[in-house]
């Protein structure tokens, strides 16, 4: 049976206002990871963060934009492994935003596992994607705070 990671979470924002948060490099290094990310199509783009030997990862994401429909969708693939070249995982993550009411609903779905030799790798991101996303809502609420006060 295949493997997927499913999770998805409103925001009462607007959805151009968290595309910012999938799309920008700079906004995705707060939530995510640092990247060398760019929203166009075959753009080939790395996460980098600290290697973790406990769970067999080398510390890179590499991965390739393969779709994009502005404010709706956003794919890529998503590969990595121990660090010594070999791939242990390669899936593609979807993410899609579907206006509801006075907000945007996210729903993230990383699935197309043709490599996944690395469980307890896939896991953890079970539980790691879920809270990222809630950065996201965390930054987006700070800064709708922050503008209010102003």
């Amino acid at each position: 049976m295949a493997k997927s990671i499913k999770h998805q979470l409103f925001f009462p924002h607007p959805p151009e206002a968290v595309w910012e948060y999938l799309t920008n490099t700079e906004l995705m290094e707060l939530w995510l990871m640092k990247n060398d990310f760019q929203p166009v199509v075959g753009h080939e783009f790395q996460f980098r963060t600290n290697p973790h030997p406990d769970v067999n990862f080398g510390g890179i994401f590499y991965c390739k934009v393969l779709e994009i429909i502005p404010f709706k969708k956003l794919s890529y693939s998503w590969k990595c492994g121990p660090g010594d070249g070999s791939i242990s995982i390669d899936s593609v993550v979807n993410w899609e935003l579907q206006p509801k009411g006075n907000g945007t609903l996210l729903l993230l779905d990383h699935n197309d596992f043709a490599v996944l030799e690395n469980l307890a790798l896939f896991n953890s991101m079970i539980d790691d994607w879920l809270r990222n996303m809630h950065k996201i809502a965390d930054r987006l609420n700070d800064t709708t705070h922050d503008t209010t006060n102003a």
